[in-house]
């Protein structure tokens, strides 16, 4: 997929755990962890801006677009 998940980057760069943003964000920790590493199809705008509201940061810190090898 092209889009790339950097989650985990900015969850370490503002030292918050996957269960403490889980628990502020109001989803589950498996949820969360499944973003945070990237075995999602999609995520809700409702939940980006949550995570985004409570990272501090732009959907842009979280979502990187790479080139598709197979565009």
């Amino acid at each position: 997929m092209a889009i790339i998940l950097r989650l985990d980057r900015v969850m370490a760069d503002r030292k918050i755990s996957l269960n403490e943003l889980a628990e502020r964000v109001g989803i589950t920790n498996v949820n969360l962890s499944n973003l945070k590493t990237g075995k999602v199809k999609a995520i809700r705008f409702s939940t980006l801006n949550a995570i985004c509201r409570e990272l501090h940061c732009q959907p842009g810190d979280i979502l990187e677009y790479q080139k598709d090898t197979k565009e």
